[in-house]
């Protein structure tokens, strides 16, 4: 079975360049970034100021083809891993998931924090996050992430990932 998807957004963000940006949010825990979103998209953007965080779906469009086991930059062991258990951007769909902070809309215009997107990359849906719906409530496992996750907020990327 094929999806097709469309891209409803474009995020803009000073991360020109996948090699030495963040990994994961929380070490762009200051980086401000906007979301373009076509204007036909706009009126599905009332009442999202209500919310404090927001959920980022988007494409992987500069990024290798998809690899089943990879080494995760955050893997201190560097040991390959299944792509399933692993934040990286060579899952078979290459979508991208991030959790935001949302500081203002304007308009087609929605300013963000928090982020580790590339410049240029396509948003295909953004979605409220609702503590009592999205919060996990039972003790949380962090798999092989465990050893290493003292390292994320300042760890950067390479181009292990990166087309070529």
């Amino acid at each position: 079975m094929n999806f097709t998807l469309k891209q409803i957004a474009t995020i803009r963000s000073p991360f020109c360049d996948l090699v030495n940006m963040p990994v994961q949010p929380k070490g762009a825990k200051e980086v401000y970034a906007t979301i373009e979103f076509e204007k036909e998209y706009e009126e599905g953007l009332k009442d999202l100021d209500g919310f404090s965080h927001v959920y980022l779906i988007y494409h992987f469009h500069k990024v290798k083809e998809p690899k089943l086991s990879v080494v995760p930059f955050n893997d201190k062991t560097n040991t390959p891993r299944g792509v399933f258990s692993t934040r990286t951007p060579m899952h078979p769909n290459g979508l991208g998931l991030s959790v935001v902070e949302l500081v203002k809309v304007e308009e087609n215009i929605v300013t963000i924090k928090g982020v580790d997107i590339l410049d240029g990359t396509p948003l295909l849906d953004i979605k409220p996050y609702i503590e009592n719906f999205d919060k996990v409530e039972t003790e949380v496992r962090s798999g092989w992430m465990k050893a290493s996750l003292d390292e994320v907020s300042r760890k950067k990327s390479d181009d292990r990932f990166v087309q070529g």
